[in-house]
């Protein structure tokens, strides 16, 4: 689904991210890890549209792609989700689900929004992650950092994104909510929804991953499947940047 190709991002002398070559398949949940300064975060804003290349290309379902935005990116069906969610406190799930894409009635009367639409669609996608009775009216204020999680996840879903980036998604979350976020990351697996997770935690790496991406220095130290180590022995690999079998990142 996804094809990287030599992918550079260089600021003056700085190699964030240097000749990194990437496949991801259909469906696949891919976890990339490395020390900080890998170049996890470059990958991801090339990926999403937050920035673009310095070289090499990006091919999405065997199209050179080129995104100029992160809006750009979401219409071709990449959404990615931050630590901070970029969720609107204040409003209510069904606002926050449907930010940037309100609907209107029809016809449309002044601009006047179709909140019972909203309210409904809304729990339809909430419902895809377990939570089918939740009043779409609460604002997402009262909700637990795994409720956020599904509230994000819900709008990827409303944009129909195919690929799913999620950037540390149980950083500073307790254990109870850490688990619900990694059964978020499961149920967007069994509907075919590409994963792509960005994670220090190794537990959460080996717990819902199928393959697991080394970055080093901005290189790709190389990739493993998952189900091949487990969260120490990759932790070890994270800090040496060496896997077995594979040559050593220069550097």
């Amino acid at each position: 689904m996804i094809r990287l190709r030599g992918l550079c991002r260089h600021f003056g002398g700085v190699h964030a991210l240097d000749g990194v070559d990437l496949d991801i398949a259909d469906g696949e949940c891919v976890a990339i890890v490395g020390d900080n300064g890998a170049g996890k975060s470059t990958l991801i804003r090339l990926l999403s549209g937050a920035d673009t290349p310095s070289a090499g290309t990006i091919e999405l379902n065997g199209r050179l792609v080129r995104f100029r935005s992160p809006s750009h990116a979401l219409a071709a069906g990449i959404a990615t989700t931050y630590q901070d969610l970029a969720l609107a406190p204040r409003l209510s799930i069904a606002q926050n689900v449907f930010m940037g894409g309100e609907l209107l009635l029809r016809p449309a009367c002044f601009g006047l929004l179709d909140k019972q639409r909203m309210r409904r669609e809304a729990r339809g996608y909430m419902a895809r992650f377990g939570f089918a009775g939740a009043d779409m009216d609460r604002p997402v204020s009262d909700l637990s950092g795994g409720q956020r999680q599904a509230v994000a996840l819900a709008r990827a879903l409303r944009w129909r994104a195919r690929v799913v980036i999620m950037d540390e998604p149980t950083a500073a979350l307790g254990v109870a909510e850490s688990r619900m976020v990694l059964n978020l990351i499961r149920s967007l697996h069994e509907q075919r929804v590409t994963v792509i997770l960005v994670s220090h935690d190794m537990d959460d790496v080996v717990a819902v991953s199928e393959r697991v991406v080394v970055l080093k220095r901005g290189r790709k130290a190389g990739e493993l499947a998952t189900g091949s180590v487990d969260a120490d022995a990759l932790a070890h690999v994270v800090m040496s940047g060496t896997i077995p079998g594979v040559a050593a990142v220069d550097g």
